[in-house]
């Protein structure tokens, strides 16, 4: 008996050895049951392709980053104004402006192809090649432009186009996350996030309406055009401009609001040019010494210092040295509102202008004119 006690147990040494020398050199000779099941434990479960992060804007960026396109323009070299002066050929030579290039972003807003971009994007381009995020190329065309509010509307043939969703920009509140998509600086498609920071600029001398959204989204030159969005990823605005002492982005860019844009693309599409309303006045900051000069008291509005003799205020009863204070029930405080609240009214429907004159407050009914077209810069 204790010689069967003796093999039992020198032969579960060599078991238990063995099982020892096989799991420390080859584990995987072992069963892993409960190595598995505790792995099962301990690891998160894979994300799908479909998931998103918390607090990442994966989804907005992927949803509208394919309707961003990048533009290239170019600018054929022009002789010299001076070419035919004897005099500027001996003392300079033979002077030639050398071929231009460019770079920018626009939206595709149609699977009909149209695009929109910024006026100054292509404003005097030869040629313009629109380069999908997909790596397709093209040629656009100008289908119109429209350089009071500095936008412009492309168009190229392509199938199969990615379309952006159009948000709504009169719901936005000053702290809504947004996302700003161009090609800064050449370098490829670049989406960065921010805040908005206002609502309502105006008074920059950037356009001659003005109604930006600015944001905190980093724009730098080759965002123009692009495409601010929510995080939803529809559209909210058109990136325009920034405010920068370097060139690059020091968290202050504007960009036009989507309600403008569409204003102007339809006019564009439909009609060949925007229509806009207008009431031949000249109106002029409030100020004190204009309002004794006229003899008004007034706390707020835009003083009218001339009137166009039979235009549409003239007819309306409207004289110089009323103070107006509310266009069809919206408020004025300046020159620039005023301009872009009767931009937007419909030509020939009459409206109420609140107006308060030396003898009080009164109000008239005109009905808008259409804007005359901006006389053409000589060559």
């Amino acid at each position: 008996m204790k010689r069967l006690w003796l093999l039992f147990s020198q032969a579960v040494t060599v078991v238990l050895a063995a099982y020892f020398v096989v799991g420390t050199l080859q584990p995987g000779w072992l069963p892993q049951r409960g190595v598995s099941s505790a792995v099962a434990v301990l690891e998160a479960p894979a994300a799908s392709d479909s998931a998103s992060p918390v607090g990442s804007f994966r989804l907005a960026a992927q949803k509208s980053s394919s309707a961003v396109v990048s533009i290239n323009i170019s600018k054929n070299a022009r002789p010299s104004p001076h070419g035919n002066d004897p005099w500027f050929k001996f003392f300079f030579g033979q002077q030639q402006d050398q071929p231009q290039m460019g770079l920018g972003s626009g939206v595709i807003v149609s699977p009909d192809g149209y695009i929109l971009t910024n006026n100054h994007v292509v404003e005097g381009a030869d040629e313009i090649e629109v380069m999908l995020n997909d790596s397709r190329r093209a040629s656009a065309k100008i289908i119109g432009t429209d350089p009071d509010s500095d936008l412009a509307v492309l168009k190229i043939d392509l199938d199969r186009l990615p379309v952006i969703v159009l948000g709504n920009s009169n719901a936005l509140q000053v702290g809504d996350q947004v996302l700003a998509i161009g090609n800064p600086f050449g370098v490829g498609q670049t989406v960065t996030s921010g805040i908005v920071s206002a609502l309502g600029r105006n008074q920059l001398g950037i356009n001659t309406f003005e109604n930006f959204i600015q944001t905190d989204a980093a724009i730098n030159p080759g965002n123009s055009g692009g495409a601010l969005v929510d995080t939803n990823g529809n559209l909210l605005g058109i990136n325009t401009a920034i405010y920068s002492r370097s060139g690059g982005s020091m968290g202050i860019g504007f960009a036009i609001p989507v309600s403008t844009a569409k204003m102007v693309l339809d006019g564009i599409v439909k009609d060949g040019q925007v229509t806009r309303g207008w009431i031949g006045v000249e109106p002029n900051e409030l100020t004190p010494e204009l309002a004794q000069t006229f003899g008004v008291q007034a706390e707020h509005g835009v003083i009218i210092t001339g009137v166009l003799q039979n235009g549409p205020a003239a007819q309306g009863g409207m004289k110089p040295g009323d103070v107006v204070t509310e266009v069809a029930g919206q408020a004025v405080h300046n020159v620039a509102e005023m301009l872009s609240v009767v931009a937007a009214l419909p030509p020939g429907q009459p409206q109420t202008f609140a107006v308060q004159r030396a003898a009080g407050k009164t109000t008239l009914q005109i009905a808008p004119g259409v804007r005359p077209k901006p006389r053409q810069r000589q060559p």
